[in-house]
């Protein structure tokens, strides 16, 4: 049986599908994702082979550096997606994922750029 996973923004503008396993979450601290999600931002990632938006009608895509673009949803504001250049995958914001999806915080990066109001597990960091 494969796995399917769906997902989508809060308003319901953007709704992706990925199949297949998805990797464990990575909570990145850097100051790009604390910025596009108030906070640090927990994602997963799968092949671009394996997903598919479903439904994109407000999706936007912002290059936040050379390196890398980041998915919103244009009406909720809602942050979805980080694409790196020249990979085939893309991270999906683990919050997004409809329901129960057994996944887990794997590890912790750029913790030196988190902010001053919370604590990076010691055993992560």
């Amino acid at each position: 049986m494969t796995d399917i996973h769906t997902g989508g923004c809060l308003c319901g503008g953007v709704r992706y599908r990925a199949t297949g396993p998805l990797r464990p979450v990575i909570a990145c601290h850097c100051t790009q994702c604390r910025k596009t999600s108030g906070h640090f931002a927990a994602m997963t990632s799968v092949p671009l082979a394996r997903f598919a938006l479903e439904y994109d009608e407000t999706l936007v895509w912002f290059h936040s550096s050379e390196i890398a673009r980041r998915g919103f949803c244009s009406r909720c504001g809602g942050n979805l997606f980080w694409e790196p250049a020249g990979e085939d995958r893309v991270s999906i914001t683990a919050g997004t994922l409809d329901g129960a999806t057994g996944l887990a915080i794997e590890r912790h990066i750029y913790t030196e750029d988190a902010g001053d109001y919370y604590d990076v597990p010691e055993s992560q960091g």
